[in-house]
């Protein structure tokens, strides 16, 4: 389940909510007198008493105030089917724990950052999202960045060692252009298998052809797989607008980016195959100098200037998993 990130403010104060929206809190908890002030702020979801918030309490959501066992087994009772937000007298991770054990889409509420922390790490499995109330624009930015913390996978990569490069002819491949300006070293995982996959750098290179796109990735073919946020993946020609992709860099921190827009064009090709941990794996890409891999120090090299035994960043995903629909299903699948 996706964290969730709400924001309550201790009186209606634009630059607060403001403030709370663009550093990526998606939900905001008001007043009913504030709701439509604060539908004119953003499309940001809104947690109120009555219609027309997007969450009411008592209705698709609701709240309890935990004094004792039986406001515990309030919650309970719901069995996770709507988001309880938590709010204790004396905070504690001792509800939160009991109730962890129990049930789930649980929203612990805090009051700053490092209670908010302390909220995901209770039982190594965390509440299922926080309800952070303050007036303190410093405490609203700091609890930002766990935002970024607790959505973003951490995934471990290999080196691969190239085998081989041979031109293929023309094809059909995708450009990823993200709504986000992608840092040296970052790129998408890519492969022709869904168990092993290179990590694709991004045009963020000076060359005396093009000037460099830090927002595109120039990813494979259309058949190709690409790793997605959630441990999923899908088919690069099933990408499209407004979609969340998955960007990696070279030590395997992760990051989700908006897809702006997907172009498919038919270019001359070339596979790529190499070997990690005893496992091939492959990619077509395009034949063009700009088309880069990433080596184990975050630089990149272009496909066309690659040669056998080179070393490159891969990830292989643990043998007998298979893909369904991009779900990570456990059995026995043969690509080649």
């Amino acid at each position: 389940m996706q964290k969730k990130f709400w924001y309550q403010p201790p009186n209606w104060d634009k630059k607060l909510i403001t403030a709370a929206i663009e550093s990526g809190f998606e939900a905001i908890y008001v007043a009913e007198k504030d709701i439509e002030k604060t539908r004119e702020l953003s499309r940001a979801k809104i947690i109120s008493t009555k219609a027309p918030a997007d969450f009411i309490i008592g209705e698709n959501a609701d709240e309890v105030k935990i004094e004792n066992k039986e406001c515990e087994n309030r919650v309970v009772a719901y069995k996770g089917k709507i988001p309880v937000i938590i709010r204790n007298f004396d905070w504690t991770i001792i509800p939160l724990e009991n109730l962890i054990s129990k049930t789930s889409n649980l929203i612990q509420h805090v009051r700053n950052y490092n209670e908010a922390k302390l909220a995901f790490l209770t039982l190594e499995i965390g509440s299922d999202g926080i309800l952070l109330e303050t007036g303190d624009l410093n405490e609203i930015k700091k609890t930002a960045k766990l935002i970024k913390e607790i959505q973003n996978e951490k995934l471990e990569l290999c080196e691969a060692e190239i085998i081989s490069i041979e031109q293929l002819g023309l094809g059909d491949r995708v450009v990823v252009d993200t709504a986000s300006t992608l840092s040296p070293g970052q790129g998408m995982l890519v492969g022709d298998s869904s168990k092993a996959m290179f990590l694709v750098y991004n045009e963020n290179v000076e060359t005396p052809y093009c000037d460099p796109r830090p927002f595109r990735v120039n990813a494979g073919g259309t058949h190709a797989y690409i790793r997605m946020p959630g441990d999923k993946t899908k088919y690069l020609g099933e990408l499209k607008s407004g979609l969340k992709a998955l960007v990696v860099d070279q030590k395997g921190n992760t990051e989700e980016v908006i897809v702006g827009r997907v172009k498919i064009e038919r270019r001359p090709m070339l596979i790529v195959r190499g070997i990690a941990g005893g496992r091939e794996l492959s990619l077509v890409m395009q034949n063009a100098e700009t088309i880069r891999l990433t080596k184990n120090d975050g630089s990149p090299v272009s496909v066309t200037k690659l040669k056998p035994g080179d070393r490159v960043l891969a990830f292989i995903q643990e043998e007998e998993m298979g893909r369904h629909f991009g779900q990570k299903i456990k059995e026995t699948i043969t690509e080649k």
